[in-house]
């Protein structure tokens, strides 16, 4: 068991096949489709993201000003540099297969994705539309705001400690806007539940 649970790679192609076993076990009453699958990733990778803004927001900001000196390098030299990667991948992915879903088309029909970017439908359309929104938002503050900012800060990018110093509030309030933005995104994916 310590070989499986200690193998990451392992693990997700363990839960990936478990998945899948889970798929086809059910697929009389849920059908494995397009859809499903794109609904079922956008998922994954969404809360590999929120999950990545609430850690960075609720544990690793708070602790840092509480964080040895001699200790830091730890987190900002080998901690950090990996939680951005899967941060502003999974955010990608996140907002591109968020986007697949909804211009897909339904049964001939086209998808909801422009009527609801533009607020042209009805209720839930509407709804899902101001969620998207918000994740788009979202999703541009980590790639075009934190993400410079963190190359700074962490020293992945040549910078002097002016810079460094600029861009530690500038991505806190990005992160923070992320962090608040998401209470309301989240609601919004959830509530709209169009398929």
């Amino acid at each position: 068991m310590a070989k499986l649970f200690g193998n990451l790679h392992l693990v997700l192609a363990v839960g990936l096949v478990a998945a899948i076993a889970v798929m086809m076990a059910f697929a009389p009453s849920a059908p494995v489709d397009t859809n499903s699958i794109l609904h079922w990733l956008h998922t994954f990778f969404g809360i590999l993201w929120i999950g990545l803004l609430y850690y960075l927001n609720f544990v690793q900001v708070p602790t840092m000003p509480s964080v040895p000196a001699e200790l830091k390098k730890g987190v900002t030299g080998y901690i950090a540099p990996k939680v951005f990667f899967f941060f502003r991948w999974s955010a990608l992915l996140t907002v591109l297969l968020g986007l697949g879903i909804a211009f897909q088309p339904q049964g001939g029909v086209p998808g909801y994705g422009a009527k609801a970017l533009t607020f042209a439908g009805e209720g839930n359309v509407n709804l899902i539309g101001v969620g998207m929104w918000l994740g788009i938002i979202m999703f541009l503050n980590v790639w075009l705001i934190i993400w410079p900012a963190q190359k700074k800060i962490l020293g992945i990018v040549e910078a002097s400690d002016e810079a460094k110093a600029k861009a530690a509030p500038l991505a806190l309030m990005a992160s923070r806007t992320n962090l608040l933005l998401s209470l309301p995104m989240l609601y919004c994916m959830v509530s709209a539940n169009l398929s």
